[in-house]
Formats: C-alpha cells, structure tokens, sequence
C-alpha cells in the first residue's frame, strides 16, 4: 500500500485570491461571514469559525479547460492563514462529514471511470492508498459527498505532487 499525502489547495492559489485576484469564472470573491461549521478552508484544512470573513469563489483545481475540468464554489479564510501541511494525517475538516466522494484522476486531469465512490471518512485514506498503487491513477480528490465540492487532493508520497504549483484557479 503506498503512502499518501493530503494536499490543500496551493498556496499561490490562496496568494493570488487574497491579493485581490479573480475566481476560475474571472470574478472577484465574494466576503461572507462565518456561521460556524460548514465552511471548510481549502487552504488550512479547518473549519472557518462562526464570525471570522471568508471568500467564497469558484475554483478548478486542474491546470487546465478541459471537459474534466469540474469548477465549484468553495471556501477560504479572508485573512491569510498557513497551509495544511500534516500530509499523511487526515485534515481536520474531513471529520465534519461520515463521508465524502474519493475518486481518481489520470496524468491527463480526467476521471478515471469506476474509481468514484461515497467513502465513509475513516475509510478515505484506505481507499485512496488502493487507488494509487494502480498505474492508471496520478491522484485523488476528496469531494463533498452531498455537493461534490472539491475538499482536497490526495497524492502518492514520492510522486510529483500539487504542493504548490498552482492551478487556473
């Protein structure tokens, strides 16, 4: 079973976005206040707490257009914070749901049919594991099993991974 890694979205990404940058759609974020759980960070991992800003924009986390390309609302603190970075540890707002969609992708950022199931949480890094030892599998995402928002990617430790290189955000 290979070691995975849990990554957030690139830091670059979140950069670009708190220096006044566009969403994947070309708009600018929009600033919500925080009701307490249910806006996860996709840069931090963690829930944003109830009173704190956060943006709300539409992200793609591919590097790429292409028909694959899924883009959806997601959520990030307005003010800066660090990174995720306890990669092989399930970050803390994956414990907000029982479950989540955990699917696979190729070298080519398509889905891989077949690969996307509804993964109880304790369940994902299992799932994800077995989904990259096959050589047809670059990595993971973790979707919203509900709203199919993207949570995060998982990749092979020792592969080249999303650390920090950014998307079309």
């Amino acid at each position: 079973m290979p070691s995975i890694a849990f990554a957030a979205m690139p830091t670059s990404d979140a950069e670009a976005l708190w220096s006044g940058g566009v969403d994947a759609y070309g708009h600018q974020p929009e600033t919500m206040i925080s009701d307490g759980p249910g806006h996860p960070c996709r840069h931090c991992l963690r829930n944003i707490d109830a009173g704190e800003e956060l943006l709300v924009f539409a992200y793609r986390p591919f590097p790429e257009l292409q028909p694959y390309a899924e883009t959806g609302p997601i959520f990030l603190h307005k003010t800066p914070c660090r990174r995720y970075e306890a990669e092989e540890i399930l970050p803390p707002v994956l414990a907000s749901s029982r479950d989540f969609i955990v699917r696979g992708y190729g070298r080519s950022d398509r889905i891989v049919y077949g690969t996307g199931a509804v993964t109880p949480t304790g369940d994902i890094a299992v799932y994800a594991a077995s989904l990259l030892e096959r050589p047809d599998i670059a990595y993971v995402h973790v979707r919203s099993a509900r709203n199919n928002c993207y949570q995060c990617r998982i990749d092979k430790i020792g592969a080249p991974a999303y650390a920090d290189a950014g998307t079309s955000i």
